[in-house]
């Protein structure tokens, strides 16, 4: 069946987050510096935190982060956007800092590996220390990609990884690693409060047509006609979350007790090989699109899925939205993009 239609017909609203806003009921409203707040994660993350009713300080140095991601934000008086690289040192006074500040996919942040390291460390030590300052709580968004091509499935906060120290994709791995290194003993020698949350493959609305990951990768190609692309023989598996789902799980991470510093993992346990992400992409779009292989990158993961039991326990998260659900929000979203982006194409010729 072809959803199109009815995607077509709703893909202009906005995305509206729907989480946890009693986790803030009972507390002050706070002063929030969301690092990358207009990439994908980030917007969605501060569009949350103003709906709770918080004032929230968006800092992006706009490498990867988009303006129209954060453009309907901009009418709030409770809204800033600041435009900075926390690889520079910075002063702000906050109460909460929300670290999301790194280019989340291959092609990005393989571009300038040196600068995603900075990014990743560099970053991490100033707002630490901001944090140190201000006396602020402050979360880091780390990575499943912190435990490589793991040895342990599905992969538990205590398993330690196995990540290549010096290939296409260390600086990124290992920057995340170091950065959780950082997070912890600032939180042993200075008594900052600390959270650190693993995200596993997340998907949604804002995500770049070029991002270069799976789920955009197959759903623009669907969109266009084209061959779907996998790299591999789609037998290596990934675990997707919606967008909506994580902003829960940081959001309940943050009002946690202050003794759970994490690390805690933050994905959909549902594990899918890419060939069947790329079989309900082509059912969801009635896409006429051919499967195509290509060699599998280096160090690419063979098995992707969290074990989510310390989220439950400890923050009482576990993710909503089925993947079929979460796809054709995602379809809507670039179908309209892609839209909106061949009518100015028209208009200037």
């Amino acid at each position: 069946m072809n959803y199109l239609g009815n995607i077509r017909a709703n893909s202009s609203r906005k995305t509206t987050y729907k989480g946890s806003y009693s986790l803030y009921n009972n507390q002050p409203k706070r002063r929030i510096l969301v690092a990358g707040g207009a990439g994908f994660l980030g917007s969605h993350l501060c569009e949350a935190l103003l709906n709770a009713g918080h004032q929230v300080i968006c800092l992006d140095n706009f490498s990867t982060g988009l303006q129209r991601n954060i453009a309907h934000l901009r009418r709030l008086e409770t809204f800033t956007t600041i435009a900075h690289d926390i690889v520079q040192p910075f002063d702000l006074q906050i109460d909460e800092i929300y670290n999301l500040a790194c280019p989340a996919s291959p092609p990005h942040y393989q571009s300038d590996p040196v600068h995603t390291t900075k990014t990743c460390v560099l970053g991490s030590l100033n707002l630490l220390e901001l944090a140190t300052r201000t006396g602020a709580r402050i979360l880091q968004a780390s990575t499943s990609e912190v435990y490589g091509d793991p040895n342990v499935h599905p992969q538990v906060e205590s398993y330690w990884g196995n990540v290549n120290p010096f290939g296409p994709r260390s600086c990124y791995d290992e920057g995340k690693r170091c950065a959780e290194t950082l997070f912890f003993d600032f939180h042993k020698k200075h008594n900052v409060e600390t959270k650190v949350v693993r995200i596993f493959n997340t998907y949604g609305p804002r995500m770049r047509p070029d991002d270069g990951r799976v789920v955009s990768n197959f759903i623009v190609q669907a969109l266009k006609g084209e061959d779907i692309t996998i790299y591999g023989d789609g037998s290596q598996t990934r675990s997707f979350c919606f967008v909506d789902d994580l902003i829960d799980g940081f959001i309940r991470m943050m009002a946690s007790p202050s003794s759970l510093t994490g690390p805690v993992n933050l994905g959909n346990p549902g594990e899918f090989t890419i060939g069947e992400l790329a079989e309900k992409v082509i059912g969801l779009t009635g896409s006429r699109s051919k499967i195509i292989h290509r060699p599998l990158p280096v160090d690419d993961p063979r098995q992707r899925r969290p074990d989510i039991s310390l989220a439950m326990q400890e923050l009482g998260w576990r993710p909503k939205v089925n993947l079929a659900s979460g796809l054709l929000q995602t379809i809507g979203y670039f179908d309209h993009l892609l839209a909106q982006s061949t009518r100015e194409l028209e208009e200037l010729t």
